[in-house]
């Protein structure tokens, strides 16, 4: 089981670039107005979809949730080593659970988080 997001894209060479390098992988089919990727060890559909404009942003944000916390340091140190600026939070309590996480954004101002759950907590802040 995948789960599949479709994401709405202005620029889709700018977003192919963004997501490559997040997925560390190429599109598995590329299209003049869409791309699909199946990042390994992820259980994603994701594709990118042209459109001429993307206003109101629908969505709070998108999340990559690893099984480690060595994995959170790797994935940041490879995006920034990428020129991509992270945000990081450690020891933040978010969703019920104390977490360690850093945030990039993507060409349309869409945000992702990689995140560790480091353990469950009472306290439910975003």
């Amino acid at each position: 089981m995948n789960v599949h997001v479709g994401l709405n894209v202005t620029n889709l060479e700018e977003s192919i670039a963004f997501y490559n390098k997040v997925f560390g992988e190429d599109p598995v089919k590329e299209k003049e107005d869409y791309a699909k990727y199946l990042p390994e060890g992820l259980g994603l559909n994701f594709t990118l979809n042209k459109k001429p404009e993307v206003a109101g942003n629908q969505v709070g944000h998108f999340g990559i949730q690893v099984d480690q916390q060595e994995d959170i340091d790797q994935h940041k140190r490879r995006l920034e080593a990428l020129g991509f600026f992270t945000r990081e939070e450690k020891d933040t309590n978010c969703c019920y659970a104390l977490q360690d996480k850093f945030w990039i954004t993507d060409p349309d101002g869409n945000e992702w988080e990689f995140f560790y759950t480091k353990a469950d907590t009472n306290g439910g802040e975003n």
